[in-house]
């Protein structure tokens, strides 16, 4: 019942944490009553972190319907909310079977032994925590980049209030809040990808365990011998019998984790493709008058396309991963079994010669070549853009 939720990596222990202490991941431990009072803290952060925006900032975007430069200023911080939004819905409506995922990869992981295993866990942990703190860091200041440019008796973001916001103390109200749900929000926004991402890390994780696995079938029997005994045959096809156990277990991780956020996660890269493009826009307009500003939005073109890098990258790294398990196979002592262990050898390495593939919205796998196609459409949106601009 500690603070910190515990996980076998860090990114995951990090990002559930910080999810329930805003109250988008119920405990599994409250009673009926904590459950409710945690549902209206739920709904509560929910308006006081986007609802809000979503509105004024939906309501703005009518009022300067037609001015593509004031468009472009409230769709990408609009467009940001209307993704985490949906994010938060998917996390909370799947809470149950995504706290399976959790449970059941940390089952896995907490249960590596050898040095090289608990080497192959840490390795993932480390990953994810770079990417993790590089994530932050952007988000971090491209936030107080955002919350210092603001001019006098400006907020530090568009949108439409039904009062006067430059009289005191409604300037000063709304401009704590802007700050405040801005910096909670977007640290909760890195909470929720790197949640994703370390999930995917998990299950490739996994997939490493079990090719360690199966290069190390014969561990503990000697090399002397040309062949194994009828009792260490029988000790190899239990082991490979575990093997295709885990290989499965993995697999039925991978397409949970395709269920739960295939939808959510191309929404994501659709958003951040038009966002890259619209942030790329309001730099190319300049703002030479306001440096901090200018600097936070390039730092925020750099968060967003650091955003789809990490689904793109730990995406690809699965699927190589997947597809590296037919070579351990291979790299096991094959050649001393019998022909019954040999072929169960063969099926496994036929059977994982198909990589796992997750994609988003089923419409794009996720890869790094993905990343790139992203890019590159950012980049023709936006030079399309910057024509109707000098029609």
């Amino acid at each position: 019942m500690g603070v910190l939720v515990r996980n076998a990596t860090m990114s995951v222990s990090i990002s559930l944490t910080a999810l329930q202490f805003v109250g988008f991941w119920a405990p599994e431990y409250l009673g009926k009553t904590q459950k409710q009072l945690y549902t209206y803290l739920s709904v509560f952060s929910f308006m006081f972190l986007l609802g809000t925006y979503l509105i004024i900032q939906v309501v703005d975007l009518f009022l300067i319907w037609g001015d593509i430069a004031m468009m472009t200023s409230t769709a990408f911080l609009l467009f940001t909310n209307m993704a985490q939004a949906a994010k938060i819905v998917n996390i909370v409506y799947r809470k149950e079977r995504i706290q399976r995922i959790v449970n059941d990869c940390d089952a896995v992981l907490s249960q590596a032994q050898s040095l090289e295993e608990k080497e192959i866990v840490k390795s993932c942990n480390r990953e994810m925590i770079v990417l993790q703190i590089l994530y932050f860091s952007l988000t971090l200041i491209t936030s107080l980049g955002w919350a210092t440019s603001a001019k006098p008796h400006q907020l530090p973001l568009r949108a439409w209030y039904p009062y006067d916001t430059t009289k005191s103390p409604a300037y000063e109200l709304t401009y704590v809040h802007q700050v405040g749900a801005l910096l909670i929000a977007a640290y909760l926004n890195v909470a929720k990808d790197t949640l994703v991402a370390a999930l995917i890390a998990q299950c490739r994780c996994r997939l490493r365990l079990l090719g360690y696995s199966l290069r190390t079938l014969d561990k503990g029997m000697g090399n002397e011998a040309y062949t194994f005994t009828s009792e260490q045959e029988k000790t190899l096809s239990l082991r490979l019998g575990s093997c295709v156990e885990q290989h499965q277990k993995a697999l039925d991780v991978g397409k949970e984790l395709q269920e739960c956020f295939s939808e959510p996660t191309f929404a994501q890269l659709t958003v951040s493709l038009i966002i890259i493009c619209a942030t790329a826009f309001q730099l190319s307009m300049g703002h030479s008058d306001n440096m901090v500003r200018l600097l936070s939005m390039g730092t925020y073109l750099l968060n967003m396309t650091f955003q789809v890098f990490i689904y793109c990258y730990q995406g690809n790294q699965l699927s190589e991963e997947s597809s590296e398990i037919a070579g351990a196979a291979y790299e096991c002592p094959w050649y001393k079994c019998s022909v019954r262990v040999r072929r169960g050898l063969l099926i496994v390495m036929v059977r994982t010669r198909r990589a796992l593939r997750l994609t988003a919205g089923g419409f794009t796998t996720l890869s790094l070549a993905s990343f790139m196609a992203i890019i590159k459409a950012s980049y023709s949106l936006f030079t399309l853009l910057q024509q109707v601009i000098e029609e």
